[in-house]
C-alpha cells in the first residue's frame, strides 16, 4: 500500500517539544517500596519536563518495574522455570501508573511509561509501553512483539500489532528493547508514516543505541531513546534526528535526568531538511516502481556478467 506524501498529510501543528528521561528502574516487582520509589522518580522527572515546555514525555522500558529473570523465574536448582506472577506487587503498579496519569493531566503532559499489563491468569503479562495524554487518560497501550528467548520462554504474552498515536498532529509509533534488532518493525512504522518513533529500553548495550541512530538515517524519523539511569553512563538517554545524528542527551552518569529537543516538521536544519524532504521521498519512489520503465532485458551487454 503506498504511504500518503509526506507533504499532503493534514498536520494540526508542525511542531513537539518531546522529552526523554532516564530513570531508575527496580528489577523486583514483589518489591512494594522499590515500586514506589519509582514512580516517585517518574512524577519529579515528568514535572522537570514540564518544566521545559515539553508536551510529551517518554520513559525506559519497565519504568515501574522490569522484573529480573533472577528475581521471578529462578527455579530452586538454579534453572528458570516459569514465572509465578501471584508474587507481584500488582496493586502498588497500578496505584503507581494511576498516580502518573493524574499528575499527566495536572501537568498536562503527554506520558509514555513503561511497566507491565496483568492478562487473565494463567496467562503471562504483556510487558508494555502505556501512552497517557495531557488530560491524564490512558489512550493506548503499545505489547511488545518481539520478545528474547526467555522473556517468551518463561515471563511474558507476546503483543500483536503496532500502535502509532498523535500528538497535535505529529505521529508516533513506539518499540520496547530487543525490537531495536528487528528492521521490519521499523520499516512498518515509515509505512505507517510516522514522525517519531519512541525506542524505550531496559539494557546496557552501547550498539543499541547506534542501531536507533541507524533508523534516524534508514527512516528519516527523529526517535526518542530511553534507558534506564543506572545504564547511562555507557549510553544515556536522548533524541536522534532524521539523519541519524544525536540531537541531545542526558548526561552519562547514571543519575536521573531528562533532557528536550524539537520535533519541528519545518527545521531549516540542512541535515534534518535533506533527511524530511529529500531522502525519505525519494526512498518511497524508489521501492514504489520508480526504475520499472528503465529496466532492461535482452541486452547482452547487460545479460551477460562473466565479460568486461
Amino acid at each position: 500500500m503506498t504511504t500518503p506524501a509526506l507533504d499532503q498529510r493534514p498536520s494540526p501543528s508542525r511542531t513537539l517539544r518531546l522529552a526523554v528521561a532516564q530513570s531508575t528502574v527496580p528489577e523486583d516487582p514483589t518489591d512494594r517500596g522499590a515500586l514506589r520509589a519509582a514512580g516517585q522518580e517518574i512524577r519529579a522527572l515528568m514535572a522537570e519536563a514540564a518544566g521545559t515546555g515539553a508536551q510529551l514525555v517518554q520513559f525506559p522500558e519497565g519504568a515501574i518495574v522490569y522484573p529480573s529473570k533472577h528475581v521471578m523465574a529462578a527455579g530452586s536448582n538454579g534453572k528458570l522455570v516459569p514465572a509465578d506472577w501471584s508474587r507481584a506487587a500488582w496493586d502498588v503498579m497500578r496505584e503507581e501508573a494511576e498516580s502518573i496519569a493524574a499528575l499527566a493531566g495536572e501537568l498536562r503532559l503527554w506520558t509514555a511509561f513503561g511497566s507491565l499489563h496483568p492478562l487473565t491468569p494463567p496467562r503471562r503479562p504483556h510487558n508494555s509501553l502505556f501512552v497517557v495524554s495531557d488530560r491524564g487518560e490512558l489512550v493506548a497501550r503499545y505489547d511488545k512483539r518481539f520478545l528474547s528467548h526467555t522473556e517468551v520462554s518463561y515471563l511474558y504474552t507476546p503483543g500483536r500489532e503496532p500502535l502509532v498515536f498523535e500528538v497535535g498532529g505529529i505521529r508516533i509509533g513506539c518499540a520496547l528493547c530487543v525490537e531495536a534488532h528487528f528492521p521490519s518493525l521499523f520499516a512498518e512504522y515509515e509505512r505507517l508514516d510516522v514522525d517519531c518513533v519512541l525506542l524505550s529500553v531496559m539494557v546496557d548495550d552501547a550498539p543499541r543505541a547506534r542501531v536507533a541512530q541507524a533508523y534516524g538515517t534508514l527512516y528519516s524519523y527523529w526517535l526518542g531513546y530511553a534507558v534506564p539511569a543506572q545504564f547511562s553512563t555507557t549510553v544515556p538517554s536522548g533524541i536522534v534526528a532524521p539523519g541519524g545524528r544525536w540531537l541531545a542527551q542526558c548526561p552519562a552518569d547514571g543519575q536521573p535526568a531528562v533532557v528536550v529537543a524539537d520535533i519541528d516538521l519545518d527545521s531549516a536544519d540542512p541535515d534534518i531538511d535533506v533527511a524530511l524532504r529529500h531522502a525519505r521521498p525519494w526512498r518511497r519512489r524508489a521501492q514504489e516502481g520508480l526504475y520499472k520503465d528503465q529496466l532492461v532485458a535482452g541486452d547482452p551487454r547487460s545479460d551477460i556478467r562473466t565479460a568486461f
